[in-house]
């Protein structure tokens, strides 16, 4: 079998096995699980990226990868259950998002992400998703308002910035839509996390949560492949 594929299958198996430790509360598993799953897309961005040609690619690739590494040492951040791990994997994450929108702007200039017909009314999407959770989330952020409100920000730039790559088809497809879906899909796993720390906290977040969260991961390590 293809090794990205069992990295794939690896990553997905792990994610399986943490929704169960959640679920029953085996903090060994957890964090186990939680290990071999971020290591899993860690290790398939960089198998894919050393089939990348050198010159734009190679560096969209080796921007991907910081992303990819900041996002795992945000998993392992999380395994904590204080504020301040929780902090440490925001500022983690962010780290990544940040990558992400560098990635992007490696294949397109931001100047021309709103330019085309359609560009602003498809980047307002993220944008009102963004300020809704916000609003959602104000009430009771607290002492976090203003890491939220960058991390936010950032999230939703990096939304915006993987569909300014799929509408200049600069990537190929299908890689150029596997990063837009794995972005989607991050934003939508960063719900259940702020859900889980400001609004409700329990398994029922983690449930959908971390599926969308390593398989957004998954999806953007393979936008790296065919390059």
């Amino acid at each position: 079998m293809d090794p990205t594929m069992i990295l794939v299958l690896v990553c997905a198996a792990a994610c399986l096995a943490l929704v169960y430790a959640e679920y029953s509360g085996n903090d060994r598993l957890r964090t186990g699980s939680k290990f071999v799953a971020s290591g899993a897309f860690v290790t398939l961005g960089i198998v894919l990226a050393r089939a990348v040609p050198e010159g734009t690619a190679q560096t969209y690739a080796r921007v991907i990868l910081v992303g990819l590494v900041f996002g795992a040492i945000g998993d392992i951040a999380l395994l904590g259950r204080s504020s301040r791990a929780f902090l440490g994997g925001l500022v983690a994450f962010l780290i990544g998002h940040l990558a992400y929108v560098a990635a992007a702007c490696v294949l397109v200039p931001p100047s021309v992400w709103l330019s085309g017909d359609g560009a602003i009314a498809l980047a307002a999407i993220p944008v009102v998703a963004g300020a809704i959770a916000l609003r959602w989330l104000w009430p009771t952020l607290g002492t976090m308002r203003v890491p939220v409100i960058v991390y936010v920000l950032t999230i939703v730039t990096m939304v915006v910035a993987a569909m300014a790559v799929w509408r200049a088809h600069a990537l190929p497809n299908p890689q150029r839509t596997w990063l837009l879906v794995g972005a989607v899909l991050f934003f939508i796993s960063d719900i259940a996390v702020a859900r889980d720390k400001f609004v409700a906290k329990g398994f029922a977040n983690r449930i959908w949560g971390l599926p969308a969260y390593f398989a957004g991961q998954l999806m953007i390590a393979w936008s790296l492949s065919g390059r």
